[in-house]
């Protein structure tokens, strides 16, 4: 038996279902009557969205179909996070969505000091984008597991626990 165990925090999500649900949205827009002829893209690539529109309202409209499908299929919506809409060429409305992958330094450092205020027999290490949290007893990282489930509402990114050992 391991003298220590650990668990990491991750912040990802799978893009196989954001695709899935760009998907979805974009055939939604082309059937939905408010947003036929409203010409909505959405252009997916690795590290943002690109979402267009004729005017304001179908680009709010397309935003609402997308979070809708991200929702159904399990994506949260802390992953989206939203540029001020511009004008595009033919006066168009474009909004540029960047997605929110990996926990930042900054972040990082608010939960470590968290979980070392709550929890002083765990040790939090920041290793790149993840967060490793070690201690000697298995209890005692459930309990920081159920503390940060907890307090999902006041963190800015969407939480993941993974290799618990």
């Amino acid at each position: 038996m391991p003298a220590e165990n650990s668990f990491d925090i991750v912040s990802d999500f799978d893009q196989q279902e954001l695709v899935n649900a760009v998907d979805q949205a974009l055939r939604e827009a082309q059937t939905r009557y408010d947003l036929k002829d409203a010409g909505v893209t959405i252009t997916l690539s690795k590290t943002e969205l690109v979402i267009e529109a004729d005017s304001e309202m179908s680009l709010r409209s397309a935003r609402d179909v997308l979070e809708t499908k991200a929702l159904r299929r399990k994506l949260s919506l802390k992953i989206f996070e939203y540029g001020k809409p511009t004008e595009a060429s033919g006066g168009r409305v474009r909004q540029v969505v960047t997605l929110r992958r990996g926990i930042d330094s900054e972040l990082a450092k608010k939960l470590s000091k968290m979980i070392r205020d709550r929890f002083p027999k765990v040790q939090p290490r920041i290793q790149g984008d993840a967060l490793r949290v070690v201690g000697k007893s298995r209890d005692e990282l459930q309990a920081v597991i159920a503390f940060l489930r907890e307090r999902e509402g006041d963190i800015p990114a969407p939480l993941q626990m993974t290799n618990y050992r």
